[in-house]
């Protein structure tokens, strides 16, 4: 599994050709970014490979119909956002109920990271656990993964102003613990 830095929805450069009703070749070419994608969403890698697999089976339908080849990097995340979103639900209502055990995010810490680095990131994700998924995944699109506005909203199957009031909710959550 893949788990580099993402390529934004919107940066321009090369989009692998490859034929969407070939589901073998859609898999190697966007494996990688999708379950990079994921990885940062959920903010631990012990789902990923099960939504990166849904993420496809999922498209699997939608591939054939697909007409603009350009757009297959954002059907894939659109799928994956929402499975994401759904497990990270699934997640948060388990951890109120004391049935699943609280994370430390030190392995999305990059090698040779600070002490001060990582400590920062387990600050974003303690706050982040805390958050409902919904604005959890717009947050994590905009600020971790560099998409614009417009394309999270995209994504997440949103209006452009919920996006914006999602990230600032989490924001306003992030500063808050900041200060602390």
């Amino acid at each position: 599994m893949a788990t580099g830095r993402v390529i934004p929805l919107h940066a321009r450069g090369e989009v692998p050709e490859v034929d969407p009703s070939n589901l073998t070749e859609v898999v190697r070419a966007y494996r990688g970014y999708v379950a990079a994608v994921v990885m940062r969403l959920l903010g631990r890698d012990d789902d990923v490979d099960d939504v990166v697999q849904d993420t496809f089976v999922r498209a699997l339908d939608g591939l054939p119909r697909l007409q603009d080849k350009t757009r297959l990097k954002t059907y894939l995340a659109s799928i994956a956002v929402r499975l994401t979103m759904r497990r990270l639900g699934r997640r948060r209502l388990l951890q109120r109920f004391g049935l699943s055990e609280r994370w430390h995010p030190t392995l999305l810490s990059t090698p040779g990271a600070s002490g001060e680095q990582k400590a920062m990131l387990a600050d974003v994700y303690r706050v982040l656990d805390g958050c409902a998924p919904e604005a959890r995944v717009a947050w994590t699109l905009r600020y971790l993964e560099g998409e614009r506005l417009e394309d999270v909203a995209a994504l997440m199957g949103l209006s452009l102003a919920t996006v914006k009031r999602r990230i600032a909710a989490v924001d306003a959550q992030v500063q808050e613990a900041h200060r602390e």
